[in-house]
């Protein structure tokens, strides 16, 4: 018999909670169900304003979010119960990545923040819940992320195929998973969350559907080329980022250097997601022969179609692209999934980081466990 384990994911897109069901026997993992919880605009403007980086914060604010979020990760948890008709009893644990609100990986005072309070999440599911994944690995000379490259390797790797994972979130994260060798994986850049704010900003929409109003405009070369300067880009892996480096008045400042009509930024970010990704992947696994997109970004038709175009015009063999939706797993529970995984991976007591990705020292167990 498989053992159950729930994942739980909010990512900085800040737009709500990916609950998935997982069952996990002898390492295979196999989806069952899947439920989303969105955010309130409120609470999904309270966590942006909690997530800006000089933005004066009270503890009572702080305190009130953790509280408000742990209830929220329950009550997903609870949509997916009734929704699947699992009983609460029948689940070893949940796995709860909670909401990023900072991440400064950079010594010396190294720190990563996620909220949502797992002891609530415990409490109310009678759940084991294991949580607090990133300190560890932070600890231990780490970035604290990418996680999923060990979840990535797990399930997408191939014997034959020189692959390659992009998770197109609020940030976008490749695993590099050769045929022999090392698994490698690292932040590549911005990935839905710069088009997110500038869409909200001019149009008050949570995200641009299929890419629609960025192919309304076309892409400024120079905007892109100050955007590409930002030394993220050009820093060495292993690497990660987040929401406190790319951010609205960050685009705001690169934009202040050209005169461009709003369609044309939105166009322009669309190609700095695309063209990050592909060349992090030229630069670091050229033999890549297919690309496996997951998270938010697979459903941007524009985005899928114009990763397709400019791999034509970098790589000189092939490469096929194509959505984890080929490989049975639909790109939204990807990260989901990962947590479930996770949280068996600190049951099994089993190292669940790959230090040649976080840069950490040594393999080690990842998460705290809150009993139920």
């Amino acid at each position: 018999m498989p053992d159950l384990y729930i994942g739980l994911m909010s990512g900085t897109s800040l737009d709500g909670i990916d609950a998935a069901l997982v069952a996990i026997q002898d390492r295979q993992i196999s989806p069952v169900d899947f439920a989303y919880r969105p955010f309130s605009a409120t609470l999904k403007q309270r966590i942006h304003q909690l997530s800006q980086a000089n933005t004066p914060i009270t503890l009572s604010e702080y305190g009130s979010l953790d509280t408000e979020l742990g209830y929220c990760f329950a009550d997903a948890v609870k949509q997916l119960l009734a929704q699947s008709q699992t009983p609460a009893s029948s689940i070893t644990a949940i796995g709860s990545h909670g909401q990023t609100v900072y991440h400064s990986p950079a010594p010396p005072q190294a720190f990563t923040l996620q909220i949502g309070d797992p002891n609530i999440i415990a409490e109310q599911t009678g759940i084991s819940t294991v949580a607090d994944f990133r300190r560890r690995d932070l600890a231990a000379g780490g970035q604290g992320a990418p996680l999923v490259p060990a979840f990535h390797q797990a399930v997408f790797r191939h014997p034959t195929e020189h692959r390659c994972i992009v998770n197109i979130g609020g940030i976008a994260n490749l695993t590099l998973l050769p045929i022999n060798g090392e698994v490698t994986g690292f932040d590549c850049g911005p990935g839905n969350m710069l088009m997110d704010a500038w869409i909200a900003d001019q149009q008050g929409h949570a995200f641009d559907e299929s890419g629609a109003w960025a192919l309304q405009g076309k892409l400024n070369e120079p905007l892109l080329a100050i955007m590409l300067s930002d030394p993220f880009f050009k820093k060495a892996p292993p690497k990660s980022t987040g929401r406190d480096d790319f951010h609205l008045h960050w685009l705001r400042e690169k934009i202040a250097l050209e005169n461009i009509n709003v369609e044309d930024v939105q166009a322009t970010l669309l190609h700095l997601t695309a063209h990050s990704c592909l060349d992090a992947l030229i630069s670091h696994a050229p033999q890549t022969q297919k690309l496996i997109v997951c998270g938010g970004g697979a459903r941007n038709t524009a985005l899928m179609n114009l990763l397709k175009v400019k791999a034509q015009n970098i790589f000189k063999q092939p490469l096929e692209i194509v959505t984890s939706e080929s490989t049975g797993i639909d790109p939204h529970l990807v990260e989901g999934l990962a947590f479930a995984w996770l949280a068996w991976a600190h049951k099994e007591k089993r190292p669940a980081n790959l230090p040649a990705v976080t840069g950490a020292k040594g393999p080690r167990i990842l998460g705290a466990c809150y009993p139920a």
